[in-house]
């Protein structure tokens, strides 16, 4: 009896250590929307690239328009914008849910490990698009983008660096295929973000 007393005691410590160092309130829903907003966004990106407004060509090496380029920057932005209004909102109702603080310090660290490469990542890719250098956008963002999840994932749900992991292998392979950017983005964006979502809700959430 005091034997499991102790195991129980020692659980909870865990718990409530874990709970102070880590970002539990990261919510699997969301993973799964910005996931359909990027195949939303891919949608209307491939209808731009190669029906509206670029010029004719081979898939590999299509000319895109400087119109098409800049639907093509609203359109990130605008699915940019949805994940991330969403993943506050459901992450606000999961931690009213659990009775939890949303933003605190674990918070801020994530926050700030996860802007870290994000924000380089963003700010060099804007210098290749000033050199219209279009064709190592795809691989880029998805490289950055995962080097920004694994970076903060230590202050979260180990999961997300796994998928960041994921990105980083995308965006390596996207390189190699330059040309299938729009494909591997939204395979990183849009399917795995979806499935590594739904991961995390039914292990976490579901109960």
């Amino acid at each position: 009896m005091e034997n499991e007393k102790y195991l129980n005691d020692l659980a909870e410590i865990k718990n409530l250590m874990n709970r102070s160092s880590r970002f539990l309130s990261l919510s699997g829903l969301s993973g799964v929307l910005a996931g359909t907003y990027a195949l939303i966004g891919a949608w209307l990106a491939y209808k731009t690239i190669y029906f509206d407004t670029s010029s004719l060509g081979a898939y590999k090496n299509l000319v895109i328009s400087k119109e098409a380029v800049i639907k093509l920057l609203w359109i990130a932005a605008t699915v940019a914008t949805l994940s991330i209004v969403t993943g506050i909102l459901l992450s606000i109702q999961k931690a009213k849910k659990n009775n939890e603080t949303l933003w605190n310090s674990t918070t801020r660290r994530m926050v700030i490990n996860f802007l870290i490469p994000l924000v380089t990542g963003g700010i060099f890719i804007l210098f290749l698009i000033e050199k219209e250098m279009l064709g190592l956008i795809a691989p880029l963002t998805l490289i950055f983008y995962g080097l920004a999840c694994v970076n903060a994932s230590k202050y979260t749900i180990g999961g997300v660096r796994y998928l960041g992991i994921t990105f980083i292998v995308l965006g390596l392979l996207c390189t190699w295929f330059l040309g299938y950017g729009l494909l591997f983005w939204s395979i990183g964006f849009g399917v795995c973000h979806i499935l590594y979502g739904s991961i995390m809700y039914f292990k976490y959430e579901r109960n």
